[in-house]
């Protein structure tokens, strides 16, 4: 039978529908052929200059990079990796790999060098694309990564291109294109192939990659179309905000094509002015990002007086919103904000709040269809009220992980439901809010700190016995780290040398606190519940 026909119970053949593979290259060849006068747009910064290119160049350049990656030997099932920042060269070679069936395994700028080597190595990533301020980081991975054969060096607007590096051989982006650039005939692959890879440390605190299909992709990005959750529409200007390497950038490298959006990058460029200007000049519709980003534009704002009328909507997420800071945002730039709830293990859409929603700082909203929640006690058992309760929240979905990246154990219950490792809330509408953390991970600026990794470090020092690290509240980045120690032990001096460049910097803590006695709890652990009530309520 074919694979789109449909039977009767008694097997009568009532006709069929196309075989049609959800894959992701379908996006970009809709936007080219519908929408061609859409463009995808990246600043370089205050001042500085602007790269364009419309949907049918994207593609034509994209499919073109296809035909340079199979000439260096890459093919179906095979993976490369980015470590770049949000651009329209990140994005061509997102698509290259798509349409050939070449997974793209993101990875984040803001990691050190060891982490970023163990995940390329956990992933036998072939090639590694880069932006050019990443060519030191990429030479050091290169040595350390034998699977690592490319560099590849994308374009960005103003950036300088580095020499080349020895170790493997290195390409930058037109160059490669020149020589083996070749039209490559897109798809000829299942939906269910795997069409990325992203590592999060947002669960456990070890890092553990998500790997993401074409389908799952697919379907995430309708639910995004829905009105009730981005609602983008052909004539909107979105501002993407959000690293392309945080959980698929939200989505909206592949929602604006999709709709025909034109899709606006800032690159490294979140500065308030950068962002002033480029909303302005793009006359962005929607802005997407992590709060922090948005008081940077405020300040910017108040300080030079300007406005930016063209900005309707701001869909916040990352953590959560103090209504103060809604408030602000919503006064000062004239626009209605949306909260969300998601993690990179849902690729990463779980709820949104609709922008004429009033609670929407207390809640985050509720999941389109395709995602499900649910709470349970601390054994799992679901909770008989499922609403106006606490209890640990639950998920399951079409874009939710079922298996971690080369682990084989489900990371579901038996019926596919997976711990989020948050408590949480759901009101009488349906709308979810997320009380607190199971685990004691730090989201700072919308990015997990693992507290683990810095106390096994500082607990190696001589003179060291007990060390905490627990988050204290920041009225900007919502939580910064403190390092609580027993004793004087060693001093603040050798506790930031051996931390520096052994963590990422923005994970070194803010304070370094002593205690004559660390407080432990009945079962002989460090009781940090008591810790973050002494420590951890200055907000600063």
């Amino acid at each position: 039978m074919h694979e789109g026909q449909l039977r009767t119970s008694g097997a009568q053949e009532l006709g069929g529908l196309q075989p049609y593979e959800l894959t992701l290259d379908k996006f970009i060849a809709h936007a080219a052929k519908w929408h061609p006068q859409g463009q995808v747009v990246t600043g370089g910064g205050a001042g500085g200059p602007v790269a364009r290119v419309d949907y049918p160049a994207l593609q034509e350049r994209a499919n073109l990079l296809s035909g340079a990656f199979a000439a260096l030997g890459l093919g179906q099932g095979d993976r490369i990796a980015t470590l770049a920042w949000n651009s329209t060269a990140h994005m061509e070679a997102w698509y290259a790999a798509f349409g050939m069936g070449v997974s793209c395994h993101t990875l984040n700028p803001r990691l050190g060098v060891a982490q970023l080597a163990d995940m390329i190595r956990q992933a036998d990533d072939r090639l590694l694309a880069i932006s050019p301020d990443q060519a030191e980081v990429a030479e050091q991975l290169a040595r350390e990564c034998p699977s690592l054969a490319h560099i590849l060096i994308l374009d960005e607007p103003g950036a300088d291109f580095p020499l080349p590096l020895a170790t493997v051989p290195v390409w930058t982006l037109q160059q490669l294109l020149a020589e083996h650039g070749a039209a490559f005939e897109w798809g000829g692959f299942s939906e269910r192939e795997e069409a990325g890879l992203c590592f999060t440390s947002g669960t456990t605190g070890a890092p553990k990659g998500v790997p993401y299909t074409h389908r799952c992709n697919y379907l995430v990005t309708m639910s995004l179309l829905q009105s009730d959750v981005m609602g983008i529409n052909a004539r909107d200007s979105i501002l993407a905000a959000v690293p392309m390497f945080h959980a698929n950038g939200w989505g909206l490298p592949f929602a604006a094509p999709a709709a025909g959006a034109k899709l606006v990058f800032s690159g490294c460029h979140n500065d308030g002015a950068s962002l002033a200007e480029l909303i302005r000049g793009e006359g962005v519709t929607l802005a997407v990002g992590v709060p922090t980003v948005w008081l940077g534009l405020i300040e910017h704002l108040e300080a030079t007086g300007e406005t930016l009328p063209s900005l309707q909507r701001v869909l916040l997420g990352g953590s959560g919103v103090p209504q103060a800071l809604i408030d602000r945002i919503e006064s000062r730039l004239g626009v209605r904000c949306q909260t969300s709830w998601g993690m990179t293990e849902l690729a990463p859409l779980g709820t949104v709040t609709p922008a004429d929603n009033p609670g929407r700082a207390a809640i985050a909203g509720r999941p389109p269809v395709g995602v499900d929640l649910r709470l349970v006690d601390a054994e799992g058992q679901e909770l008989h009220a499922q609403r106006g309760v606490e209890g640990h929240l639950q998920v399951r979905g079409a874009s939710t992980v079922h298996c971690y990246f080369g682990q084989h154990i489900p990371a579901t219950d038996g019926q596919g439901w997976f711990d989020t490792g948050d408590l949480a809330t759901i009101d009488a509408e349906g709308n979810l809010a997320i009380t607190g953390r199971a685990k004691d991970l730090i989201k700072s600026g919308g990015e997990w700190i693992n507290p683990g990794e810095i106390e096994a470090i500082v607990g190696n020092l001589p003179g060291v016995s007990l060390v905490a690290v627990i988050g204290r509240a920041h009225v900007k980045w919502t939580e910064r780290p403190v390092l609580v120690i027993e004793g004087e032990g060693a001093s603040d001096a050798e506790i930031r040398a051996a931390l520096d460049g052994a963590i990422p910097r923005w994970w070194m803590p803010d304070a370094i606190e002593r205690v004559d006695a660390m407080p432990l709890a009945m079962t002989g652990k460090i009781d940090k519940q008591a810790l973050r009530r002494r420590f951890g309520t200055d907000a600063r």
